[in-house]
């Protein structure tokens, strides 16, 4: 086994490098909608679309998000419950509300012209050091380093960088090295090519070092300890949330409430729901709660099945319950917006998880009425 590697603090060391990485990026990267422009407006829509969610999830949603907001003018100018449908299922709402909110601030501040450099692109919300360097370096060419994940595990492991990674000062030397990486003419590609390396190549676990383009400068894979890095500490643990919501049918359809304007899933529509502390009845706790949401006591009947669903931080599993609007409640005593929908063709925002439960309702709602049938 070699005990030695090139010096890439030297300029034929990186010269090398970046050639290397970029042949191997050209002849093997995957065909994807956005790189196919240079557009900057659809460059940024994908790279929020890309934070924290994977690339064949990401496809479709890009493609019908662009068919409907083609540009910064159209995306401005929408409804943000109409921006929030159109994201519907992507998760992580947090990046639909921000993108509209700077589209809208790129208008009004730059009669629409999309910024050109790294830093400009992060003074708007939602972009931050990564995606302002990756949006620039590809779009205008700016030499700028675009540190994700993929990035910060592949120079971990081919600087063999031991401390945690989630470190200020570590990340701040992973960013000086990635700076001095990145190819001056081709900053774009090569800040896609370290990407799609660690997404592919330089996998979290079980790296595929064999077939690694650039293994002959890894220290990592010199020492046999890829798996080993990167090393992180502090990791959040998952909390387990348990909940009730109601399914209540009246002559409209399904009521529906919305979500508070800030924290999980925010603005989106959803049953009435209740957190419930450990140990509670649900069936007592969802009542009351009922009662403070929707102004009026709303009876609740049997179990309609439980749905599952697990967030960054949080394992939620949802029980679901029947109810009856009451003759004579009136809406507009609701305390929070509600409306009644279809269920099996409901409008407006609504997120994987109440996607779940609405298919859970209406699967329960059919067993009911061919079970009636054929009694």
């Amino acid at each position: 086994m070699r005990t030695t590697r090139p010096d890439l603090a030297t300029p034929a060391a990186r010269s090398a490098f970046r050639r290397a990485l970029l042949a191997w990026y050209r002849r093997s990267r995957r065909i994807l909608p956005w790189r196919a422009t240079c557009d900057p407006y659809a460059v940024w829509v994908s790279e929020i679309m890309l934070q924290q969610t994977r690339v064949e999830t990401v496809v479709p949603y890009y493609e019908r998000f662009l068919a409907v907001f083609p540009d910064v003018y159209r995306l401005a100018a929408a409804d943000e419950q109409h921006v929030l449908e159109r994201w519907a299922g992507l998760g992580y709402y947090r990046r639909a509300r921000l993108l509209h909110r700077a589209a809208r601030q790129i208008v009004a501040e730059r009669d629409g012209v999309l910024p050109s450099r790294a830093a400009d692109w992060q003074a708007l919300p939602g972009i931050g050091r990564y995606t302002a360097g990756a949006i620039a370096s590809i779009t205008t060419g700016e030499v700028v380093p675009a540190v994700d994940g993929n990035v910060q595990r592949v120079l971990a492991r081919l600087l063999r960088i031991t401390a945690p990674v989630n470190h200020p000062a570590t990340e701040a030397r992973l960013w000086d090295h990635a700076a001095a990486l990145v190819a001056p003419r081709t900053p774009g590609d090569f800040n896609q090519a370290l990407m799609e390396l660690g997404a592919r190549v330089c996998t979290p676990r079980g790296p595929h070092c064999g077939d690694c383009p650039v293994r002959r400068w890894c220290a990592a894979t010199i020492s046999g300890v890829s798996d080993a890095l990167p090393v992180k500490t502090g990791r959040t643990r998952v909390r387990p949330v348990r909940a009730a919501a109601a399914a209540i049918r009246g002559r409209a359809g399904l009521l529906l409430v919305q979500r508070p304007a800030e924290g999980l899933l925010a603005g989106l529509w959803t049953l009435p729901t209740v957190e419930l502390a450990d140990g509670a009845d649900a069936v007592t706790m969802l009542s009351a709660g009922l009662a403070t949401q929707l102004g009026c006591c709303v009876p609740v009947s049997g179990a309609v099945g439980v749905v599952t669903h697990q967030f960054t931080h949080r394992h939620l599993t949802l029980e679901v319950y029947a109810a009856r609007w009451p003759v004579g409640g009136r809406l507009a005593r609701a305390r929070v917006p509600a409306r009644w929908v279809d269920p099996a063709a409901p409008d407006g925002p609504l997120a994987t998880v109440d996607r779940k439960i609405l298919a859970l309702v209406c699967a329960q709602e059919s067993l009911t009425t061919t079970t009636e049938r054929v009694v």
